[in-house]
């Protein structure tokens, strides 16, 4: 493995130069994510009716439904791996444990491959239940069912294990290398999008595949970057099956896993009211969420880093480094999230013309317009936090945070969108957005207590490998 001991910086310009060294290469991989959906959009957007493109979001919202919740694979094994490196930090040379960051990677890879199993097992059964809850008309649904989903699904094994991978790469602040993997999986999924839509007239099909053989290439990649390593192995199964370490990382999976399943319910329900508001509000509307993902997945890197910047200082019990990983990380996104708003309020229309040149879309999408502009000085408070409170491993308070904000969401969905149709809509997902934020700011002052306390008796000095995270 790379090294494991990344220092927290000393002075408050040593952190502001961290917090660039890792956001910047994870900025730029993150954006990288959302591109290949714009791509998707842009490809099928194209074509000469909007069916084509409202098959595409709503097979890529299922299928994301299905596998972005395990998203936990990632944040999980970045805060642990995080903390772990932070804690060896601490300690005098040589005296950490050389094997436990593996350990954790592998466990995390051992859970993504059970995970996958079973998806493809229950695949019939999860697409069944997924399209009865989203009534898109038979011909769109049997495009996202069959041209998307029945292809995509095929990828769970790759995609969930590239979540652990890129989780560790991060945890150890090697941005560089997790930047590498993801331009690998984003950008071949470019090219063989153009190449199976726009070269061989695949059509819904072709964008599912493109997006299927680039889960491999990274899945590749990655594993190659472990295995070039002179001191990457196998653990011993005893090392690798520790009860109490298995333990912590369950129950820190299993707090992850209920809190993305209700963000990602909640996004989902908001595709599914799109839905019943017209095909063309569907098409709109997947447009303009592709200009969100492009938001969230740029300000994530500061989130990112964060997560492992705070992780570490927390795996070190360091309070002061805490607060100042919090501070600069999120004052960057700060600025960040106000030049993205500048950007969506003055030239969205011309972003949106490069995504569809589809009339009645371009129509559709100019009148929802203002609701992208606020989005990113709304929407980055949760997402900053999110990646605090990951690199803290206090996935409860996420897990409640992210409850009491879906049941917000759906009460606002069922009083507002019969009042004001789509606009309601968006502003039921502004009072999401809020309340994960407002939800998260309650608890951040129980973290910080917990982080002045002393360890509890028998446990190890670091909450990364404690029973209760």
């Amino acid at each position: 493995m790379p090294s494991t001991r990344p220092d927290l910086p000393h002075s408050r310009a040593e952190w502001h130069r961290r917090v660039w060294l890792l956001a910047g290469p994870i900025i730029l991989s993150n954006l990288s994510v959302p591109l290949v959906g714009a791509v998707d959009t842009a490809v099928v957007g194209h074509l000469p009716d909007a069916t084509a493109l409202a098959a595409v979001a709503l097979g890529a919202v299922i299928f994301n439904f299905a596998l972005w919740g395990f998203g936990f694979l990632r944040m999980g094994t970045t805060g642990l791996v995080a903390q772990a490196a932070g804690k060896a930090a601490g300690k005098a040379a040589g005296s950490g444990d050389p094997h436990e960051l593996q350990a954790l990677l592998q466990r995390a890879l051992l859970l993504a491959a059970l995970l996958a199993a079973a998806l493809l097992l229950l695949q019939r059964p999860l697409a069944a239940l997924a399209f009865r809850v989203v009534d898109g008309g038979a011909e769109l649904e049997a495009l996202a069912r069959d041209d998307y989903f029945a292809v995509r699904i095929w990828s769970a094994p790759a995609t969930l294990a590239n979540y652990a991978l890129l989780g560790a790469l991060i945890g150890l602040q090697r941005s560089g290398a997790a930047l590498l993997v993801q331009l690998a999986l984003n950008l071949s999924n470019v090219a063989l999008d153009l190449l199976f839509v726009i070269g061989f007239d695949w059509g819904v099909a072709g964008v599912a595949s493109a997006s299927l053989l680039a889960e491999y290439l990274a899945l590749g990649i990655g594993l190659w970057l472990l295995g070039r390593h002179p001191g990457w192995r196998i653990l011993p199964r005893a090392e690798l099956f520790d009860r109490q370490r298995l333990a912590a990382l369950l129950t820190l999976n299993g707090n992850l896993f209920v809190r993305t399943v209700c963000l990602l319910g909640g996004f989902f329900y908001f595709t599914a009211v799109g839905t019943r508001l017209g095909e063309l509000t569907l098409a709109a509307n997947a447009v303009l969420m592709n200009l969100v993902n492009f938001l969230a997945f740029g300000l994530d890197g500061f989130a990112h880093a964060a997560e492992a910047l705070a992780g570490g200082a927390y795996g070190a019990r360091r309070a002061a480094a805490f607060r100042a990983a919090v501070c600069a990380t999120s004052l960057w996104a700060l600025l960040a999230a106000a030049l993205c708003s500048l950007l969506y309020a003055f030239a969205g229309t011309a972003i949106v013309g490069l995504l569809t040149d589809i009339p009645e879309v371009l129509a559709a999408c100019a009148e929802y317009l203002p609701w992208l502009a606020g989005a990113p000085l709304v929407f980055f408070w949760s997402y900053q936090l999110d990646g605090i409170f990951v690199g803290a491993t206090r996935s409860r308070e996420m897990r409640n945070g992210a409850l009491l904000s879906l049941g917000v969401f759906l009460l606002a969905c069922q009083l507002l969108v019969p009042a004001f149709g789509n606009h309601g809509l968006w502003l039921a997902l502004y009072l999401f957005m809020a309340c994960r934020a407002l939800s998260l700011g309650y608890y951040y002052p129980r973290l910080l207590a917990a982080l002045r306390a002393p360890p509890a008796d028998g446990a190890t000095d670091s909450p990364t490998l404690r029973g209760t995270p």
